[in-house]
């Protein structure tokens, strides 16, 4: 309770009371679909845990839960996966449609110093397009905080589908290609890479963090039951969900390239 009041105070310090409360519901939606599935099969879990950040953009590290004992096969390994980052997802829908619906459009001048820059995940394109499609070139948004809310459970969506490790989207990969999702790891690290070489530096500490907790998924005890239609349509639609909330710069002109640049002094 003592880290739930913090991080309210955090995310309120940050954006606000509108921000405070929509990020709090997204993150706490995330965390209980892991919890109530975990306990639906049979896995020992915890409440979540909330991570006050206040010098943080986000005013949080997000929540986790902890979970004890074994998971038993591949679908109740999926099911507690996919739970999390689909809860947050679909409550981070509406959030950003009401967000972008409240945010100020102001020129590009006026919006450059004062407001952080971000890099627009698909959703937010698709929903920009949409409500603000007669804006002119010169024009920009800038979030309204309940935006700013779906905007970071939209980032948080897509660092925890990331299929690699204990990530939501390792226990997804695994589930659906078993060892062979060890070729899915390995990409993955070169593809984040390049990501921070050319997007954003801050990929490269998500590689380091990877490297020293392990990029392979611990096997569930039964690794011979497959997973049923269902589960699998459900896989594609959580490739959908990434696809919809990544973005590979999330701040621009933070690439390892232009701080390399800088430093040579071009």
């Amino acid at each position: 309770m003592v880290l739930f009041v913090l991080t309210v105070a955090s995310t309120y310090w940050v954006g606000g009371p509108l921000y405070s409360m929509s990020i709090m519901t997204i993150l706490l939606s995330h965390e209980m679909g892991h919890y109530l599935m975990s306990r639906r099969h049979g896995v020992p879990a915890t409440l979540p845990y909330f991570i006050p950040f206040p010098p943080s953009p986000f005013g949080t590290f997000g929540a986790v839960i902890k979970m004890g004992g074994v998971i038993y096969n591949k679908r109740s390994l999926f099911d507690i996966g996919v739970a999390g980052p689909l809860c947050g997802f679909i409550l981070a829908v509406p959030a950003a449609f009401i967000g972008v619906h409240l945010s100020t459009v102001v020129r590009v001048s006026k919006a450059g110093a004062p407001f952080r820059e971000l890099g627009d995940p698909l959703l937010f394109r698709i929903l920009e397009w949409y409500m603000a499609r007669n804006l002119p070139p010169t024009y920009e948004l800038v979030l309204h905080p309940i935006g700013y809310a779906a905007w970071v459970g939209l980032f948080v969506t897509a660092l925890n589908l990331l299929p690699v490790g204990q990530l939501d989207g390792g226990h997804i990969i695994y589930a659906v290609f078993g060892r062979r999702s060890a070729w899915v790891y390995r990409a993955l690290i070169p593809i984040l890479l390049v990501l921070s070489f050319f997007y954003n530096a801050g990929w490269l500490v998500l590689v380091v963090l990877l490297l020293i907790f392990g990029i392979h998924h611990p096997r569930p005890v039964d690794e011979e039951t497959p997973l049923n239609r269902g589960r699998k349509v459900m896989a594609v639609v959580m490739l959908a969900v990434f696809v919809l909330s990544f973005t590979p710069a999330p701040f621009p002109g933070n690439s390892l390239r232009g701080i390399i640049l800088k430093l040579v002094g071009r």
